[in-house]
């Protein structure tokens, strides 16, 4: 039961990871919003996630995970409901900020429950992959419930989903799991959270409001101040504390700095460039909001089936080689999608978005596997809940970014297809150009002290490609 009751928990979080996409258009045009409201809608929920993903996982270990755990499922279905009324786009991004908030603590804490359920480290390996691969069904869920639901009731019904799913987790949770917590837990950094939440925000505000407001306007100049300010403050908490939320002192490693640099182009290219699958379909070739659900889901589909072996293959060939490989497909597959247009035949678009996917599966598990390798085995479980944290990071800032090339694109007077195909080939670009880094550079520089993980260790993180999300709470 609680093997049951964690992989639904986390399941819904993935869920809303690719359901909202398939719903793009249709919130586009009930909620009579710009392609900025689409943007805000996306990123918010997934700023508080990367900002707030590390600290969920202490405050798990430090309160109780069971505690946390339901307080997630509360907000998190509480935060849809709300999402589901929204009359206007500034209420559901509302809504998002607070849907982000309690996956922020549902996630990792589903994974700290089960971590303590089993103590004996082959049980858990093996919990930890079932818990992945159940759970993971809902990214490949998403785009065909998305459209299907926004089809036949609108988008609200994406939210609405969530709400016997979390009302089942709170009853079945409240009955069956078990409290445990780690009494010798780091404190909470407050202000390192807080100066991260802030810093990205105003990042993420400067490039998506920027096409609207002119790059050069005081508020938008501003931002971009705000952000360098903001960061440096970060930088300088984190420096000075004892237990920061990202000690610095890791990305002294060139193997741990390397393989997060990497990650944030994965968020990046990865969210950026599915952010505009669904639009791509519904706005320039004419489909219907289901159809278009269809149609993108040979991206997700791949990476659930790819991704249990990407860790078996970093195992056997080394987390260089995989990933390289994986970034060159997922580069390759971009460019080929920006060359696409309204008259192409799905028959020549499909095997590009599988090829995407594809890519980016053989990825996220081995650089995942490649920073934990890096530091000490009592830093595993940090260095895993960082790697998703970059992630994050790098898709807040696909959103913005991709999103501001596309504005611009328009502003100059182009169509919204050439807009998606200078952002579709940047993606790529950005993709190929980190692959020639990750061959060059992905490599320990010296063993980290008191590590003696073996290149094995990215075994565990290979099941699929978000089972590192919550791994911080271990």
């Amino acid at each position: 039961m609680l093997l049951t009751v964690t992989c639904l928990g986390q399941f819904m979080v993935l869920l809303d990871n690719t359901i909202v996409g398939a719903a793009l258009p249709d919130m586009q045009h009930r909620l009579h919003t710009q392609l900025t409201g689409l943007q805000w809608i996306v990123d918010a929920y997934v700023l508080l996630v990367a900002m707030l993903l590390l600290s969920g996982g202490v405050f798990a270990d430090r309160f109780g995970r069971k505690r946390v755990y339901l307080a997630g499922a509360v907000v998190f279905t509480a935060a849809s409901g709300l999402c589901s009324l929204a009359p206007s786009a500034g209420w559901l991004i509302a809504g998002r900020v607070l849907q982000g908030v309690g996956a922020a603590a549902l996630s990792p804490a589903s994974l700290a429950l089960l971590a303590a359920a089993y103590p004996v480290p082959q049980e858990r390996v093996k919990a930890i992959g079932l818990w992945a691969g159940l759970s993971g069904i809902g990214l490949a869920a998403g785009p065909v419930a998305g459209g299907a639901l926004t089809d036949a009731f609108g988008w609200p019904a994406i939210f609405l989903v969530n709400l016997p799913i979390g009302v089942i987790l709170l009853l079945v949770g409240l009955r069956h799991l078990d409290e445990s917590r780690n009494p010798n837990a780091p404190a909470i950094d407050v202000p390192g959270t807080v100066l991260s939440v802030l810093a990205v925000g105003a990042l993420a505000y400067g490039l998506i409001e920027g096409g609207a407001r002119g790059w050069t306007s005081p508020v938008i100049l501003g931002s971009f101040a705000a952000a360098a300010i903001l960061l440096a403050g970060f930088v300088a908490v984190e420096a000075r504390r004892s237990a920061p939320m990202l000690p610095l002192r890791l990305f002294r490693q060139r193997l741990f700095t390397v393989s997060n640099t990497a990650m944030v182009v994965v968020g990046f290219a990865l969210m950026g460039s599915s952010f505009f699958f669904s639009q791509f379909f519904v706005y320039v070739q004419g489909s219907s909001i289901l159809r278009a659900g269809l149609q993108t889901l040979p991206a997700t589909l791949a990476m659930v089936i790819v991704s249990p072996f990407a860790g078996r293959l970093a195992a056997r060939y080394g987390f260089r080689v995989v990933v390289t490989i994986g970034l060159a497909l997922a580069g390759g597959g971009l460019l080929a999608l920006g060359t696409v247009h309204a008259d192409t035949g799905y028959g020549n678009v499909w095997w590009r978005l599988g090829v995407v996917g594809i890519g980016f599966a053989l990825t996220m598990s081995p650089l995942t596997g490649a920073a934990i390798q890096a530091v000490s085995p009592q830093e595993g479980g940090l260095a895993s809940g960082i790697s998703s944290t970059t992630r994050q990071i790098g898709a807040v800032l696909g959103v913005a970014v991709l999103g501001a090339v596309v504005r611009t694109r328009q502003s100059g007077g182009a169509s919204f297809e050439a807009g998606l195909n200078s952002a579709f080939v940047a993606a790529g670009a950005v993709t190929l150009a980190t692959a020639v880094f990750t061959g060059l550079w992905l490599a320990r520089s010296r063993p980290a002290e008191g590590s003696a993980v073996p290149h094995r260790s990215a075994g565990p993180d290979a099941v699929t490609p978000s089972n590192e999300v919550a791994a911080n709470s271990r």
